[in-house]
């Protein structure tokens, strides 16, 4: 059996274990870890998908990347992870929706398509822990546009060596996603609101990850950072697995015949789900286009159509707030698989630091080969939830409905009529008001429970259990901070 270390983007990092990429997150020199190769898979090994539990499909593919864990672990791990929390036995069900075909990705205890990783990424740290030995207090940091904190906090809470501490901006996530953070239950937690918006959450927790400072002082407390956001590699990986359970529920439907080329749809802001797609690609998956979708934050728009990255721009508060973002840190491991160049990666990043911006259009051509891209504004967010309900009775939330829309945009332009997979990354119940607004119905006075009613009657689907419950859940967690004043919160928490 082959072993898989990892490196990091930048390439001043030493090579090392699956274990010790996830427990340290991001790699020493600031860069992000990368395997060190691709595994392959036949067209006969993704056939013999078919028949297996999206846990069994999982096991077969973290096992090709994470050789330092036993198939026994990882099995432990996976069944630990979507065993009981879910509420779809197939965790990542694909429904025809029109003309498309959707991955519900947000069956999980949080509504939203970071439970596919966040479950999981705590059994694999804790893993880790006992595997490398570690003996200090792990402290996670994230920085959330609104679904990553909470399904952090809902995987990490009460893990035994393992605390978290999450930054959202305030003002800039969707009431109830809020809520649920707002309302986390654990000893071993935190939440703090910043003054500003994702990007710069985003900003001040990178910064602490490279304040030596900060360090020693967490050393001294016997602590060590570790981050849930998809810069860390335990996060990407189990993302990965879904693009391979929906070609195989495609070929057990009969939709597709083995080896046909299937398109993806994404929406994304990081960038981290859609990369999870490129490796599938890399590994064998019969992927034509990955089409990124963006909302009126567009810089992956203009970045995959020119090659040139600016995030000097105005920034929208939208109705897709997950997706407002400015910064897409998951760019960078793309950058070093196009080029396999860690000098130029750096040089890369540190040219965004100094003045917001790079050129890489030398990589156009590669990233046409992969990549199609599009986005869609508020205006037309709201449009295409009115227009796909009316044609198919199905609800889309907002984040959804910016890849449908993106997905309709690319057949057009193109006329490619190959099998096309929409990444369906959040209930409509996160985003009750803005759904329920583009179907015409008037919200004033609905609270968000109200909110939550109506759209149960007109979507006929359930309210999913985790968040009917918040209205009862008791606010745990007050704190707003100004972004410069982060490392001090931190500080402050790991000191508690």
């Amino acid at each position: 059996m082959y072993t898989m270390d990892y490196f990091s983007t930048r390439g001043e990092a030493e090579h090392v274990s699956s274990a010790t990429a996830i427990l340290k997150g991001l790699a020493s020199d600031g860069g992000l870890f990368v395997p060190d190769s691709f595994p392959h898979l036949t067209i006969g090994e993704i056939e013999a998908l078919v028949p297996l539990s999206y846990e069994e499909r999982a096991v077969r593919i973290l096992r090709l990347f994470l050789t330092d864990y036993t198939e026994d672990e990882l099995r432990g791990c996976v069944e630990r992870a979507y065993g009981r929390t879910f509420d779809d036995v197939r965790r990542a069900p694909v429904r025809t929706v029109g003309d498309l075909e959707v991955l519900e990705l947000w069956h999980g205890p949080t509504s939203a398509f970071k439970d596919m990783a966040l479950q999981l990424l705590p059994q694999l740290m804790s893993t880790a822990r006992k595997k490398t030995g570690e003996q200090d207090t792990i402290l996670i940091l994230v920085a959330t546009s609104g679904d990553t904190g909470k399904a952090a906090l809902e995987g990490f809470a009460d893990a035994e060596g393992i605390r978290i501490m999450v930054f959202y901006p305030n003002g800039g996530v969707s009431p109830v996603q809020r809520l649920q953070m707002v309302t986390q239950t654990g000893a071993n937690v935190s939440v703090v609101a910043v003054r500003g918006n994702f990007d710069d959450a985003q900003r001040g927790v990178k910064e602490i990850f490279g304040d030596a400072a900060m360090a020693e002082e967490l050393a001294a407390l016997r602590t060590k950072l570790s981050s849930a956001n998809s810069i860390n590699w335990g996060r990407l990986v189990p993302q990965i697995v879904y693009y391979f359970s929906a070609y195989a529920d495609l070929l057990e439907e009969r939709k597709i015949t083995e080896g046909d080329a299937v398109n993806f749809t994404v929406p994304t802001g990081n960038f981290g789900n859609i990369l999870a797609g490129y490796y599938a690609k890399r590994m064998g998956l019969p992927v034509g286009k990955l089409v990124c979708a963006s909302n009126a934050n567009n810089v992956l728009t203009d970045f995959l159509q020119t090659g040139i990255y600016d995030r000097q721009r105005d920034f929208y508060q939208t109705l897709s707030p997950s997706m407002d973002i400015l910064i897409s840190s998951n760019l960078e491991r793309l950058l070093y698989h196009l080029t396999e160049d860690t000098a130029q990666v750096a040089a890369w990043m540190t040219e965004l630091a100094a003045s917001g911006k790079y050129d890489a259009s030398r990589l156009l051509p590669a990233l046409r080969e992969n990549f199609w891209a599009a986005f869609a504004d508020d205006a037309a967010t709201e449009g295409e939830i009115r227009a796909v309900y009316e044609r198919t009775s199905y609800t889309l939330d907002t984040h959804t409905a910016v890849a449908y829309r993106a997905a309709e945009d690319y057949r057009r332009a193109t006329g490619d009529t190959r099998p096309m997979v929409v990444l369906s990354t959040a209930s409509p119940y996160k985003f009750g008001a803005s759904v329920l607004h583009a179907l015409g119905e008037d919200t004033a006075g609905l609270d968000e429970f109200a909110q939550m009613a109506r759209l149960k009657t007109r979507s006929g689907m359930e309210v999913p259990a985790r968040l009917a419950a918040l209205r009862e859940a008791s606010v745990l967690h007050k704190r707003i901070c100004a972004k410069n004043d982060m490392c001090t919160e931190v500080l402050a928490f790991a000191r508690a």
